[in-house]
């Protein structure tokens, strides 16, 4: 158990908690948020997400200890999640999913800073049926150094890796932007999913984003569904995916690949777990 006097405690009297603190004390972990197609309610898909399990506050959500940390804390955590997913997709191949695609959160700067293909080239499986990883980036990340960000985007495509623009708002100057990266999915930012079946703001934007996306080629992913009637909404303007509360919330690894397996019937061999962060 950890001691109080040996972390420093915040303005509640609670312990202080750090992304580089977390990365010191091994304390990060790997959830996922499963994503499902939203005609067949197939499940296609996941989304790795970051969590701290502090021994005295339990689980911590990114709110608590992401903001102010530094990059090299930031690039270190980056570069253990994306070994993880990649990890982490043998045990979906395991319980009979192949076919899912697991999606890794690329932060500001990581993109263009991290040997990103050298690590998946080097870490990936050799199974033909790998089916790649999604790295999802906000545009304005990947626009920072656009001749950088496209020649990472065309090593990544040789690993059979998506590109997807996170949190995509529906302005026409970002619109515009799309052609200047081969992105291969666009997220829908959950701002405008919100009461899309009774605000006619919401369901406009979504329309015009839907529309543009399949002009573009492009996969579109809704995220923050929590009601039937946001899912059948989007269903009906055209959205191929989605994920949120109403299918799934963010779960450890090992409840996933439970969840995953559930789906598949198929029962996973006996192997031992290992956890990058405690290396």
């Amino acid at each position: 158990m950890l001691s109080r006097a040996d972390d420093e405690c915040g303005p509640d009297g609670k312990p202080k908690v750090t992304l580089q603190k977390a990365l010191d004390r091994k304390w990060l972990e790997v959830w996922y948020q499963p994503k499902f197609d939203l005609h067949s309610r197939r499940m296609v898909g996941a989304e790795a997400l970051i969590r701290v399990r502090h021994p005295e506050l339990g689980v911590l959500p990114p709110g608590v200890f992401l903001p102010g940390a530094a990059d090299a804390a930031m690039l270190a955590m980056t570069e253990r999640v994306i070994a993880e997913a990649l990890r982490d997709w043998e045990d979906c191949r395991a319980v009979g999913a192949p076919h899912l695609k697991l999606a890794v959160n690329v932060p500001a700067n990581a993109f263009v800073r991290l040997p990103i293909a050298r690590m998946i080239r080097e870490g990936r499986s050799r199974s033909r049926e790998w089916p790649g990883l999604i790295l999802e980036v906000t545009e304005d990340q990947a626009m920072n150094d656009l001749d950088v960000a496209n020649e990472v985007a065309a090593e990544l495509r040789s690993q059979n890796c998506g590109l997807a623009v996170d949190d995509f708002g529906a302005g026409y100057s970002s619109l515009a932007r799309l052609r200047q990266l081969p992105f291969t999915e666009l997220k829908i930012d959950r701002a405008y999913v919100t009461d899309c079946h009774t605000d006619r703001t919401n369901a406009g934007m979504l329309e015009t984003i839907v529309e543009l996306a399949k002009r573009f080629d492009l996969k579109t992913v809704a995220e923050g569904i929590e009601t039937p009637h946001e899912s059948h909404k989007l269903q009906g303007i055209g959205c191929v995916v989605g994920q949120g509360y109403l299918f799934a919330r963010p779960m450890p690894k090992d409840q996933f690949i439970a969840t995953l397996q559930r789906h598949t019937g198929v029962r996973a061999p006996e192997r031992r777990r290992w956890n990058p962060f405690a290396a």
